[in-house]
């Protein structure tokens, strides 16, 4: 958007546009486009096709259910936990602060990320991946400890497994023989799970974008707003309202005539490079219809977008304790460190408190998800602690660094306004 903007600029000075009596034309699309930002035809998407046939769907079995709750990691959760956390270190932390100015991810940053193997974990064996077991709690393990580097740079990392991770639970065995082969490769597609409007008090299950049954399949109308990576995303998974029964999900490949994308930056999230899905007479077939359009199916897709998020806020309030911890024991005032003022003492100590209630509640219930046991009363109780508490602990962080706190310097700033979006985003992560 920046180049094109650069460009009708000056283009708009140009002699030649004045003589020729189009200068007020293109100022006022220059200001159109200062305003609105462009829209740009999706990523040049590659030809999605069967690797092999599948007899049936390839599913990840429920983990089994020992009958204690029991949140000891195993040691393969303990390797891989270890291994993102150190490639969150090392990679997500140092290029935050660019990739939040600049709106997007450091170049190359994203396919080291895919090196990890994230995607794989998701996948079933017999897919190319290395999922034997449906793995909700390791998957909020993941997302906790890539979001202690950077909350914006984890959704841009996890938005290509949320797809993988829905094609395996629901997909048909044509749509993952389509699709999941390229997942499991070496060249990743960026993918984006696409629930979220541009709509005040949106409600996920009442969606404004509109899908209608046609003779080849069904055409989609409608906008889906702050989509993780949507400038270079190959695939989507869309929600919209089937002819008035209810929210359902359709793939939607880039390459699609009709789909356009327009940037939309946001306050927080913003190395995630979020933008505007704009789907105008989509033509899709009729194979695009995920989950047979059940309503059980849209329903759980909510439930562990939502546990995505409880389990990212979780994430980054560690790292807001883990940054204020050194911080107030450091910094002095009056001849002794801030962390001897009761207040700022009792602050800290809240954080710790409401952060270890949150975790604790959000593997519950990525536990019982993956054990096949109902779960919604606990991802509830984890998306109200993650919306609430977590704007809390960023707001503390920020007033525990006084000035400090106010400056890009520092990177609680930072994590204050990506914990402001846990409340306001649907979508694009899956557990």
């Amino acid at each position: 958007m920046g180049l094109g903007l650069s460009a009708l600029t000056r283009l708009a000075g140009s002699k030649v546009i004045e003589r020729a009596g189009l200068r007020k034309p293109v100022q006022n699309l220059v200001s159109a486009g200062t305003r609105n930002g462009f829209r740009v035809a999706g990523a040049a998407g590659r030809t999605f096709k069967s690797a092999q046939r599948l007899g049936k769907p390839a599913r990840l079995a429920p983990a089994e259910d020992t009958g204690l709750f029991d949140l000891t990691p195993s040691e393969d959760q303990q390797l891989i936990v270890e291994t993102v956390t150190e490639f969150a270190a090392e990679q997500l932390r140092p290029a935050a602060a660019d990739a939040d100015a600049k709106l997007q991810a450091p170049e190359g940053l994203l396919s080291r990320a895919a090196e990890l193997g994230i995607t794989l974990v998701g996948i079933p064996e017999e897919l190319g991946g290395v999922g034997t077991e449906r793995s909700v709690v390791t998957n909020a393990l993941v997302a906790e400890a890539l979001a202690h580097g950077d909350l914006g740079l984890a959704v841009a990392v996890l938005a290509p497994s949320a797809v993988s991770t829905a094609l395996v639970s629901y997909g048909d065995e044509q749509q993952q023989a389509d699709y999941l082969p390229a997942f499991v490769g070496e060249n990743v597609p960026a993918a984006a799970l696409a629930l979220a409007e541009r709509t005040a008090l949106f409600d996920p299950f009442k969606p404004a974008t509109k899908a209608r049954r046609t003779p080849k399949g069904y055409q989609l109308d409608g906008v889906k707003s702050l989509v993780p990576r949507a400038a270079d995303a190959e695939l989507f998974i869309v929600s919209a309202d089937l002819e008035g029964r209810g929210p359902a999900l359709f793939l939607v490949e880039s390459s699609n005539s009709g789909v356009t994308i327009e940037s939309e930056p946001a306050m927080g999230l913003r190395g995630a490079a979020t933008g505007k899905l704009h789907l105008e007479k989509v033509a899709l077939p009729a194979g695009a219809l995920l989950g047979g359009g059940k309503a059980e199916v849209f329903t759980e897709v909510v439930r562990l977008s939502r546990l995505g998020w409880a389990a990212l806020a979780a994430g980054t309030a560690k790292a807001v304790l883990d940054y204020v911890v050194p911080y107030v024991n450091e910094r002095k005032a009056f001849g002794e460190p801030v962390s001897h003022r009761q207040a700022v003492a009792f602050s800290v100590a809240d954080i710790a408190i409401e952060l270890e209630g949150l975790r604790l509640v959000a593997l519950r219930a990525a536990a019982r998800a993956e054990q096949g046991k109902p779960y919604a009363r606990e991802v509830a109780l984890a998306r109200k602690l993650a919306t609430d508490k977590g704007m809390q602990i960023g707001s503390a962080g920020v007033q525990l660094l006084g000035g400090h706190g106010f400056v890009k310097e520092h990177p609680v700033e930072r994590w204050y306004r990506d914990l402001r979006a846990v409340g306001v985003m649907e979508g694009a992560v899956l557990l």
